[in-house]
């Protein structure tokens, strides 16, 4: 039977549903899943994103790969568990697809080509003051900065001590930081996101 709680491990096959049992619960499961989205978005400056992943959104990730690909062979599956399984929280961490959005063609081209290197420049801060900072731990898989030109889509994780996650899950402030030369902004999370995250330490 396919399991898609929020638990800390890798997705196995097991846990997912076979093709033809998601097709007749995909509207279901799929407005669920977005609906658990929400307060796991967050927008850092007009123009970056950070989409915090958990057990359930590659789930879900992973259904839609093997729905569209008609995928039911099992080495394939095995192929995307090895992809997406990496993206899930451990526990000890927060991980996330950090997203940086120009909808006009031109305008991106020109902007990710003076924001390089601008994942490792991305923070977490808990509570106030900047000694309180936690940098990223960017794109393990391959690197995304080319020069000066960055890619649109980095993978990154933040990884936080045993007291700062106690701080965190007692209601501490949370933010994220972009502090790049040509991008800098930060957002701090709302209660409802903080809620959200924390739970990825449970």
């Amino acid at each position: 039977m396919a399991s898609d709680g929020s638990a800390h491990g890798p997705i196995g096959a097991t846990d997912l549903y076979a093709l033809e049992d998601y097709h007749r619960i995909r509207p279901e499961f799929r407005q669920r899943v977005l609906e658990h989205k929400k307060n796991r978005q967050v927008a850092v400056g007009p123009s970056a994103t950070l989409y915090f992943e958990d057990r359930l959104t590659m789930q879900y990730q992973i259904q839609e790969m093997l729905r569209i690909e008609r995928i039911f062979e099992a080495e394939a599956i095995e192929a995307e568990l090895a992809t997406y399984n990496p993206l899930i929280p451990t526990g000890s961490n927060l991980k996330a697809t950090f997203m940086l959005e120009f909808p006009d063609a031109e305008e991106r081209a020109h902007r990710l080509g003076t924001l390089g290197g601008v994942e490792d420049c991305l923070y977490a801060q808990v509570g106030d003051g900047d000694g309180n900072r936690i940098a990223c731990i960017a794109n393990e898989d391959l690197e995304r900065t080319i020069g000066e030109k960055t890619s649109a889509v980095h993978f990154v994780r933040f990884e936080f001590d045993a007291a700062s996650i106690a701080s965190l899950k007692a209601g501490t402030p949370l933010t994220f930081i972009i502090d790049h030369p040509h991008y800098r902004h930060r957002s701090r999370l709302t209660s409802d996101q903080l809620a959200a995250l924390s739970a990825d330490f449970d």
